[in-house]
């Protein structure tokens, strides 16, 4: 006798396969956007801002910075263009050190790590 809740192979590997289409299709609508959507907005600002004027190029800034921070390695930097700074990142020893610039004048505001 048939178990009254029991149901064909057929539809339980229907079942399966419709729940990790619908999975798969969610992960791939997720990496759509790129994470790198809100660095890249934050370059063009600096850029754009640069050749107004406004503020001093990315490699003026890193001339300046990267010889104060001797044995640390250079990672990149992010800028905020709200505020107008650009974020230097270093490594140095396995601790990660940031350098808070102003995009203006190209002075250092903060550094915070070792």
């Amino acid at each position: 006798m048939r178990h009254p809740y029991a149901m064909p192979m057929v539809m339980v590997a229907q079942r399966v396969l419709h729940a990790c289409l619908a999975a798969v299709s969610l992960a791939g609508a997720a990496a759509v956007v790129p994470p790198a959507a809100a660095q890249d907005y934050g370059q063009g600002a600096a850029s754009e801002r640069r050749q107004k004027g406004q503020n001093l190029p990315v490699r003026e800034i890193e001339r300046r910075v990267i010889p104060r921070m001797p044995g640390a390695q250079y990672l990149g930097f992010d800028y905020d263009p709200a505020t107008d700074i650009y974020t230097l990142k270093f490594l140095r020893n396995g601790s990660v050190i940031w350098v808070d610039v102003d995009g203006r004048s190209g002075q250092i505001l903060r550094r915070t790590g070792n």
